[in-house]
């Protein structure tokens, strides 16, 4: 028996990176997942690798978290599942831009928020409804150590990832009182295709060469290991989890002690 056995879980960006892990953590641990991501062939990857684990049904939507409609979508085919919808986690993201300020375009500022901030509003717009209905739920947003500390030449990312906790901590407070559960994750560095395309921005806005970039983040962690996308999967179902059944409006690192506040 796993710990959300009968339960259906919302996965955003699922099919790509953590959002991957996301989605294969909480079907190994019992749960039916639908799967919202920009992109067929990754979604429709993962719904076959956890067919061939023999899990629960996981179902792929292709959703573009700023389209309205196609959010609204997802959430009706998500509720086709067994009616309900028992956890959502708000994972779609995009880098956005890695420029100083002043080279930013109006059009990337606004990209970066749409996807980052905008997108997990009506995410979660949509799922509230028949949370509420039922008088339980879980939310898991993924900010990141962006969301604590700044990070030059990534003002929009950072001021999104800083909005997803001002944003949980508010939507605690609101949906609390129906019996849903919201917390924020703010990983670190994720190993991975991701930090690379950051890095490789870094270095070519600073000068540096790309190993001299990861090196001087690595020393940055006091634990010396860049995060294991599995990692912060273990995370996120521990928060949706009933051993969380007390824990609301928190935002939580997974940083290699890279972030203590």
């Amino acid at each position: 028996m796993g710990r959300f056995d009968g339960k259906v879980a919302v996965v955003t960006g699922g099919g790509q990176a953590m959002g991957e892990q996301f989605a294969l953590r909480l079907a190994r641990e019992g749960a039916h997942i639908m799967i919202g991501d920009i992109i067929p062939e990754k979604g429709e990857e993962v719904v076959a690798k956890i067919a061939a684990e023999g899990l629960p049904k996981a179902l792929y939507f292709r959703t573009d978290v700023t389209d309205e409609n196609l959010v609204k979508t997802m959430v009706e085919k998500a509720l086709g599942f067994t009616g309900k919808i028992d956890f959502l986690v708000n994972n779609s993201g995009i880098m956005g831009p890695v420029k100083p300020v002043e080279e930013i375009t109006r059009e990337e500022w606004d990209m970066t928020f749409a996807v980052n901030m905008t997108g997990m509003f009506m995410c979660t717009k949509y799922v509230l409804p028949h949370m509420k209905a039922r008088e339980k739920g879980a939310i898991v947003n993924i900010a990141s150590i962006t969301g604590k500390r700044p990070m030059v030449q990534r003002s929009p990312y950072a001021a999104t990832k800083m909005a997803v906790i001002g944003f949980t901590r508010t939507l605690a407070e609101e949906v609390g009182p129906f019996g849903i559960r919201a917390n924020a994750v703010c990983p670190g560095a994720i190993a991975g295709e991701r930090q690379t395309r950051v890095f490789e921005g870094l270095a070519k806005a600073t000068g540096k060469t790309f190993e001299e970039v990861a090196e001087s983040r690595l020393k940055l962690l006091p634990l010396r290991a860049f995060i294991d996308p599995a990692e912060v999967a273990a995370v996120v179902a521990f928060l949706l989890s009933d051993d969380a059944c007390k824990m609301t409006g928190q935002d939580i690192n997974v940083t290699s002690g890279a972030v203590m506040y």
